[in-house]
């Protein structure tokens, strides 16, 4: 394995990219060793119907096997790729997340994960819904793990796991939130607005301005696993920027994939910060992007 400070230099990688072009939106995705994922979420944005966007890979310590598939990429990708690696000192979602905030060249930001591939317009309604004051909440629908692995690289291109006729053949049950692979117009409309879910900030799908983001010192740093994206949502409403439900338009399926990194400590610990972020009406962390000095 190469030295951490050697790989950050190779891998915090402007490749393609032309700084006299900025993108009309920076696409955050968040991996962690998941190689398999990752690629079949990268080919979700390769054929996107808009593709004036960059996509910056958070990377939460990643070895050797991630390092090189992303290389790959970027050899041949129709969008600029940023590789942003830090090195693995167990879950620090939240401060690779502020390092890739810090690497996008758009004012818009769209952050998701790197088990989540985008159906085509994925990009297209994000930028069609975004406005001034506002961040989007989108959701997701998750697949059962054989699914998950049966889904192709041809699957993908031809938007066939995004088919709900075609999800169920493989063995997807009957659901009302199966509404979301089939909504479309005045349909996903209407169920975004009558939709209980609140319009959260995601990380599997939300977007937002990246001053607005920096103005609340991005995510808090203190946060492992469970509720950090929605931690960074409240603090974005508290300084006045309003939520806008997006969960029935902009869509992406979930794959499955095991969370050993999820601890009842670290719940605990994360529902206690946002706690008193809800109570305090905190828009600001001292242990976002900018660390308080002592």
């Amino acid at each position: 394995m190469l030295k951490a400070k050697k790989l950050f230099k190779n891998y915090f990688n402007f490749a393609h990219y032309n700084m006299k072009t900025k993108p009309s939106i920076s696409i955050i995705i968040s991996t962690y060793n998941a190689v398999e994922w990752l690629k079949k979420t990268m080919w979700g944005y390769a054929v996107q119907t808009n593709k004036d966007f960059e996509l910056v890979i958070a990377d939460d310590g990643s070895g050797e096997e991630t390092i090189n598939t992303i290389k790959d990429f970027q050899k041949e990708f129709p969008v600029p790729i940023i590789h942003v690696w830090q090195e693995d000192e167990g879950f620090q979602k939240s401060r690779i997340l502020n390092k890739a905030i810090l690497a996008c060249n758009a004012d818009y930001i769209l952050m998701s994960d790197g088990d989540c591939i985008p159906k085509n317009d994925f990009v297209e309604v994000h930028l069609s819904y975004r406005e001034p004051g506002y961040f989007l909440s989108g959701g997701y629908f998750k697949l059962p793990m054989d699914i998950s692995k049966r889904i192709s690289h041809q699957d993908i291109e031809d938007q066939k796991c995004f088919d709900v006729e075609w999800l169920k053949s493989h063995g997807l049950k009957s659901s009302f939130k199966n509404n979301k692979l089939t909504a479309s117009g005045m349909k996903s409309e209407v169920l975004n607005f009558i939709t209980p879910t609140n319009a959260s900030w995601n990380g599997h799908n939300s977007s937002g301005w990246k001053k607005d983001i920096l103005a609340v010192n991005g995510f808090d740093e203190r946060m492992q696993y469970g509720g950090q994206d929605r931690e960074l949502g409240e603090r974005l409403m508290n300084r006045g920027i309003k939520s806008k439900q997006i969960r029935y338009s902009a869509l992406c399926v979930h794959l499955d994939h095991p969370r050993g990194y999820k601890t009842p400590e670290t719940l605990e610990k994360n529902a206690a910060i946002r706690k008193t972020t809800r109570k305090k009406g905190y828009s600001y962390t001292y242990y976002g992007i900018v660390k308080e000095e002592n």
